[in-house]
């Protein structure tokens, strides 16, 4: 077979002329993908082709579902380490058939990669090598995908930033900038930030890039790193329980992040939802709240992702202002604090403790350490120094925000 010498020595005009040119010498369907699992050419339709295909040439991107099939299974983990063609097994459930794939390699990174299925053959260990060839001659066309990608993307970072520091104040503007750049639009959406431990190289930025553009729990329409910050613009799917949807993507994101490069210790948080363009800076801000309150309370407050379900937290920066303007006190906090350092006694704490588990007197105990007895005992003493009445809720709350707001001004 003498054109599996230089089977590639022509010109070609498309990706797709290419996808066809492949799938002629190898008679199966061709796909090919940038490093992102988004489809930028496929082969002309044959009699067969699988659902996997099929799902990714309709929404031009693989189904999210395969992607991670295909992480469990080892496929592209083998497909980032080497140049080889790799064999890929049907994966039934998801609705992939066998497949042999190979990565387009652009110095040590991968910027794509191939695909073909096989139907009625198998490919041979000769259709590997085409393969191999395939992947060489792809590069410089999917690089120039790139360079007009890379440069459209400057232009987006630019407008996202001004977003955020709230450099764009009108909706119309907004919506124009959107419309020129091609940006989806979104009914509803929140700015998510997610905390890493140390600052974002450029390696782990390919890593979150890769999990942001293949994931379809949210539909995201910006995203941009700051130091040890992502920042994205997010729209949730559904209209019915947006802060659950948005809830569920982060802690998805944070699972893969694990799982797939071993990176944990991930914070995130996300501002309230909002319909309004001109409302994204302070939808960054509150996410930036979240983050802070995090930082500050950790036991307290380590399943709240949302600026909405933070409740009295959303208030301590104004509350902690006021208080050192000397604009209010709480006697019945200052008379609990004089007792306990007198006594080296835990009566706040226990409040404290308390009131974080809804006033349910088991829990508490056990949470404290101590029997209920001990515990009731307590909040008597609570009362009587406190000279406030424990049933009246309004006492209770103001007595709970004032001795977290001591704490939160203690660690400022």
């Amino acid at each position: 077979m003498s054109h599996y010498d230089d089977p590639f020595r022509g010109n070609f005009d498309s990706l797709e002329e290419f996808a066809d040119h492949i799938s002629e010498l190898l008679q199966c369907p061709i796909t090919i993908e940038d490093a992102n699992h988004r489809l930028i050419a496929y082969s002309a339709h044959d009699d067969y082709t699988d659902p996997a295909r099929t799902a990714t040439i309709i929404s031009r991107r693989v189904p999210e579902k395969v992607i991670n099939s295909l992480w469990k299974q080892g496929a592209i983990p083998a497909l980032l380490r080497s140049r080889e063609p790799v064999r890929v097994a049907a994966i039934s459930e998801v609705g992939l058939g066998s497949r042999v794939a190979v990565s387009i390699w652009k110095n040590d990174e991968v910027i794509g990669f191939i695909w073909a299925l096989e139907t009625d053959r198998t490919l041979s260990k000769e259709d590997m090598e085409l393969l191999k060839k395939a992947a060489k001659a792809a590069k410089n066309k999917v690089l120039q995908l790139y360079m007009r990608k890379n440069k459209k993307e400057e232009r987006v970072q630019e407008l996202f930033w001004k977003l955020l520091t709230g450099h764009m104040t009108t909706e119309e503007e907004i919506k124009e900038s959107f419309a020129t750049m091609q940006i989806p639009a979104a009914p509803l959406f929140s700015v998510i930030v997610f905390r890493f431990a140390t600052e974002i190289t450029r390696e782990i930025e390919k890593q979150i890039s890769y999990l942001l553009q293949t994931t379809q729990q949210i539909q995201l329409l910006l995203y941009t790193t700051d130091r040890n910050d992502v920042i994205l613009l997010a729209a949730p799917k559904s209209m019915n329980q947006p802060l659950k949807e948005l809830h569920m993507f982060i802690e998805s994101f944070a699972l893969k992040m694990k799982e797939r490069f071993h990176i944990n210790s991930v914070q995130s948080g996300f501002g309230s939802i909002y319909e309004t363009y001109t409302s994204i800076e302070k939808s960054y801000q509150e996410a930036l709240t979240v983050l802070k309150m995090k930082e500050k309370f950790p036991e307290q407050i380590c399943s709240i992702y949302g600026y909405q379900q933070l409740g009295i937290y959303q208030f301590f920066d104004l509350l902690l202002k006021k208080k050192r303007q000397g604009e209010f006190i709480n006697p019945s906090l200052t008379k609990l604090q004089a007792y306990d350092q007198k006594h080296h006694s835990d009566l706040v704490k226990t409040f404290e403790v308390f009131f974080d588990h809804d006033s349910n007197v088991n829990e508490t105990a056990k949470a404290l350490n101590i029997h209920p007895n001990t515990l009731s005992y307590r909040l008597k003493r609570i009362a009587e120094i406190a000279e406030m009445d424990l049933h009246d809720m309004n006492q209770k709350v103001k007595l709970y925000i004032d001795i977290k707001l001591a704490k939160y001004e203690a660690l400022h």
